[in-house]
């Protein structure tokens, strides 16, 4: 399975989203640090999920991070997170 698919079944399954975009970045960060051949290192995410209500901008973050885990964190090098309700 590839990085882009765990991250979106992991983000669907915690959030329910409305809206789920997870976009592999990779190649736009070629020859910056943490690039790796073959992507999967760079990703845009966008959730819309009524989960999201009442917390504030690094408690969604952090529950993001908790959704994914510390082995498929530890595999992402860069992670820009657009979330709302």
């Amino acid at each position: 399975m590839s990085t882009t698919q765990e991250i979106s079944d992991r983000l669907e399954a915690a959030f329910a989203p409305r809206e789920l975009e997870v976009v592999d970045d990779s190649e736009s960060h070629r020859g910056h640090a943490g690039f790796q051949e073959g992507g999967e290192s760079h990703f845009n995410v966008r959730i819309r999920s009524d989960r999201f209500k009442g917390q504030n901008r690094l408690a969604r973050h952090r529950a993001v991070h908790s959704a994914l885990g510390a082995d498929l964190m530890g595999r992402i090098h860069a992670l820009a997170l657009d979330l709302d309700v």
